[in-house]
């Protein structure tokens, strides 16, 4: 339905949907969310909570150990029968407990996945009534008529009522690169990119009834990317799986002439279900789910479940200064025109009349509007550049509405960050005039004249020095700088020709303040040797300015024109050299650096434009600005600043790093546990003379779900430790189970094996279920002495997490209570007495002093190597 776009064409598209010019009433648009749903691609492939539960009963092993159980209850009911039917339901007991546990694990990891879905709805700006309003996008309605501008994702499908510039990327719907350009009539698809200018749409289809939806609709599947983690740990539960299983087979033969084969078949499988970690994939999940929700607590929206590990790895942090380093908050604070430097705050509106042209084109030549928001408030929408230009003009009595009296905007050359400058022309009263604003190095070249004492004369190599004069001096104390001109004609001015032969007005500087908690964020990331690089479109003074007051050290800066100049290995070199402040950056400069930087460190990259997405994909972490960040880069980024604030960053590098020590702390936990428990059954069964099994099959299961449940997930929330952004970033080499870590499963696993066995042969005096009764308590008494040694390792006291503390008082309650209450007689236990505690207590506490002896030698010889 594209081509010409008359009057006609357009009051029928109105007509059609009930709309006009002016949008719909407030009250309308309430009414057609209802009927027509909100406007958003719907999950149509949930995890449900019973597949969810059905899941965690997936595991062949599992499956085998209850069917095993079932069909034994089921032969001790017949004549005859002697398998122990209350063991049997004990055991599916334990098995059920353990598969629910692992439910409300996965559940609560998907209900945190959602929420942090619902955090990333994108706002929209709509005409409701005529008045401008900022919605989320899920609100927008058909009939609603929507205006987008460069950077934008478009919000819904929808007819081009007017358009300036449009450039519209529709790779996302017909594969093809190449920018395609809109006008009047056209069709605007939902997640099409708005590439530079600006438009007005009107809509016509939300939600699943769009061309996107009917395409979800069809496809019936939702992209869910699996973490480096669930990849290396899935890796290695393959590994242990058939490691365990061959240890299993083994003790199942070796068991058989000992105990019979149901004995022997159920204890092997109960120690195959309690050994293989099939469940730490999802546990990661659940640790990275959870750290981004903590995360976005700090102002880090995480888009990708992956960065949060991510992000605590990254050893260069690449970060624009506005809004970021600084606070975003724009103000006019100097002003240079007619040949006077002046000072912004002091200005009153009598003082409008020397400035007016000038003030003119700051609010002509201005794309910021005046909206209100759902709540009725107002404020200006637009870039804070810009913001500060039209307040500044505003103050003095110069409004948009008064500055293009009798005059319309009639072109528009947008902004490029190739040019640095943008214009527009307006005509009425008989005459045309092009207003433009820019870098200053860049309008000066297009001038030809310059303003003066209200007239218009020619301009000398003086007005020239004089100009980029003042314009170093304002650069040199960190504000913002831009220069206005202007040209008039009585015949029309076209886009092209906007500017050409412009006449110089002034310069205006801006104040963009650093936030104050910079300064101690980049001290903190210089000590956990995460070093940070400025890349700005601001220039090298004012870049230079902002280095000096927030603390970043750099050996020297770059400017735009120097870098176009340098090939590869000297820029590599110059970047060896700690060159730390690149400006008048274009973003494929951005792009030039990060691509020399990735080949040797891990890099995190901020962006906010359009041009910026290609860095925010390519870089290791892409991290976009949400409050100046474009539509465009958001959807490119991994992470989202809801502040634009540099210390989220360093926020969020801590966050990731807790996050990433934490499953780290678990996984060794559980595998040096389940290495004991391995261990010692394997001795037990192939070199000790016993007519049972040193542990029951119920035993087995009952340790797993007590010291691999609430304790271990426990760990998962544990606080940073004292020197977490003390330490230099993970090498890309070092994976979650580093050979340090290894040592300590395997050295620790075969020690508390060594006690474990010893406080059962210590305890056969007392009669072989006593023995075992000993063996049982020790397993879960000895597995939380390796949660202290791990908290001593990281500095860490149990008061540190007082959730982990309940954790095991209410484990260790639990198995008091399996031995000391009428419990007992369903998992075969006996009570302990004082001298068999004191057995236990002591072999504990030497345990734990040779497990800390060990992780200091093994911590001291890795130190070492590496050294």
């Amino acid at each position: 339905m594209e081509g010409d776009w008359g009057k006609s064409d357009l009051k029928a598209a109105f007509g059609k949907l009930g709309s006009g010019p002016a949008g719909i009433t407030k009250e309308e648009a309430a009414a057609r969310l209802l009927r027509h749903g909100p406007n958003e691609i719907k999950r149509t492939r949930k995890a449900s909570p019973l597949r969810l539960l059905l899941s965690q009963f997936a595991s062949p092993l599992v499956l085998l150990l209850i069917a095993a159980a079932g069909v034994s209850a089921g032969l001790s009911m017949l004549p005859g029968g002697s398998v122990d039917v209350v063991d049997t339901a004990l055991i599916i007991a334990i098995v059920l407990a353990t598969g629910v546990s692992g439910f409300f694990q996965d559940w609560k990891a998907e209900r945190a996945i959602e929420a942090l879905r619902a955090m990333s709805m994108p706002t929209a700006r709509v005409l409701r009534s005529g008045a401008e309003m900022v919605i989320p996008a899920s609100h927008m309605v058909p009939g609603d008529v929507a205006i987008v501008e460069g950077g934008d994702i478009i919000p819904a499908d929808g007819k081009i009522i007017e358009a300036c510039g449009m450039m519209l990327d529709e790779s996302v719907l017909t594969g093809e690169s190449a920018a395609v350009r809109k006008g009047p009539g056209s069709v605007a698809f939902m997640n099409t990119s708005l590439i530079s200018g600006r438009a007005t749409m009107l809509v016509f289809a939300t939600g699943m009834g769009t061309e996107v939806g009917r395409i979800a609709e069809k496809m019936q599947e939702i992209e869910k990317a699996r973490t480096p983690f669930q990849d290396e740990l899935a890796s290695l539960s393959r590994k242990i799986f058939w490691l365990v299983i061959a240890v299993a087979v083994v003790m199942a033969a070796a068991g058989y002439s000992k105990f019979g084969f149901y004995s022997a078949f159920l204890t092997a499988v109960s120690l195959a279900v309690a050994a293989i970690p099939e469940g730490l994939p999802a546990v990661v999940t659940l640790a990275l789910a959870l750290g981004a929700s903590g995360m976005a607590r700090k102002n880090a929206l995480i888009r990708k479940l992956p960065v949060v590990e991510s992000i605590g790895d990254v050893d260069i942090i690449c970060t624009d200064k506005t809004g970021t380093l600084t606070r975003n908050r724009m103000t006019v604070t100097r002003v240079f025109a007619d040949g006077k430097d002046l000072d912004a705050q002091r200005l009153r509106r009598n003082d409008a009349r020397r400035l007016e042209a000038l003030l003119r084109c700051g609010a002509i030549c201005n794309n910021t509007t005046r909206a209100v928001d759902e709540k009725g408030a107002q404020r200006i929408i637009g870039d804070q550049t810009e913001a500060a230009i039209l307040e500044f003009s505003e103050r003095l009595g110069v409004t948009k509405e008064t500055a293009a009296a009798g005059m319309r905007r009639t072109g528009e050359v947008p902004f490029d960050s190739r040019r640095k400058m943008m214009s527009v022309v307006c005509s009425g009263k008989g005459r045309s005039c092009a207003m433009s604003k820019g870098a200053p190095e860049v309008i000066l070249r297009l001038c030809d004249r310059v303003l003066v004492g209200g007239r218009v004369r020619r301009m000398t190599a003086g007005d020239r020095k004089a100009i980029a004069d003042k314009n170093r001096e304002f650069a040199a104390g960190a504000l913002r700088v831009l220069a206005f001109a202007f040209r008039e004609s009585r015949s029309a001015i076209a886009e092209k020709d906007a500017e050409k032969g412009l006449v110089f007005l002034g310069l205006e500087g801006m104040l963009d303040p650093p936030r104050p908690e910079v300064k101690g964020a980049l001290s903190e990331c210089a000590t956990a040797g995460i070093r940070v690089i400025m890349i700005t479109g601001d220039n090298e003074e004012t870049a230079k300015a902002v280095a000096k007051l927030v603390g970043m050290e750099s050996g020297g800066a770059i400017s735009g024109d120097v870098l176009g100049r340098l090939g590869d290995r000297e820029l590599s070199a110059r970047l060896g050299e700690g060159v730390n402040i690149f400006a008048r950056t274009t973003p494929f400069d951005k792009m030039r650096i990060l691509g020399i930087l990735r080949k040797k460190y891990r890099v995190a990259m901020t962006g906010d434009g359009v041009n910026d997405t290609l860095a925010l994909k390519k870089a290791d972490v892409g991290i976009a600005m949400g409050i100046r960040g474009t539509e465009v880069a958001k959807e490119a980024s991994d992470i989202i600043l809801l502040d634009d604030n540099f210390e989220t960053i360093k926020n969020a590098v801590m966050e990731g790093r807790r996050v990433f020590d934490n499953i780290r702390k678990f996984v060794n936990y559980l595998l040096s546990s389940n290495f004991a428990e391995v261990f010692v059954l394997f001795i037990a069964t192939l070199f000790l003379s016993f007519e049972e099994p040193v542990l029951l099959p119920v035993h087995l299961l009952w340790i797993n779900l007590l010291t691999d449940g609430l304790p271990a997930l426990a760990l998962g929330i544990d606080p940073p430790s004292k020197g977490i952004m003390k330490r230099k970033p993970r090498p890309r080499s070092e994976g979650i189970l580093d050979r340090r870590t290894m040592a300590n499963v395997v050295t620790i696993g075969f020690v508390v094996s060594a006690f474990l066995l010893l406080v059962f042969m210590l305890n056969l005096g007392y009669g072989f279920k006593s023995a075992r009764t000993a063996l049982f308590m020790g397993f879960v008494l000895y597995e939380f002495v390796r949660i202290a040694v791990i908290r001593y390792q990281e500095e860490l006291t149990f008061f540190d997490n007082r959730i982990l503390l309940l954790a095991l008082a209410g484990s260790l309650l639990l198995q008091l209570a399996v031995v000391y209450t009428p419990l007992s007689v369903f998992f075969d236990v006996v009570a302990l007495d004082l001298w068999q505690w004191g057995v236990l207590i002591a072999l504990g506490a030497a345990s734990c002093v040779a497990s800390i002896a060990i992780t200091k030698v093994t911590a001291k010889a890795m130190s070492c190597e590496t050294g």
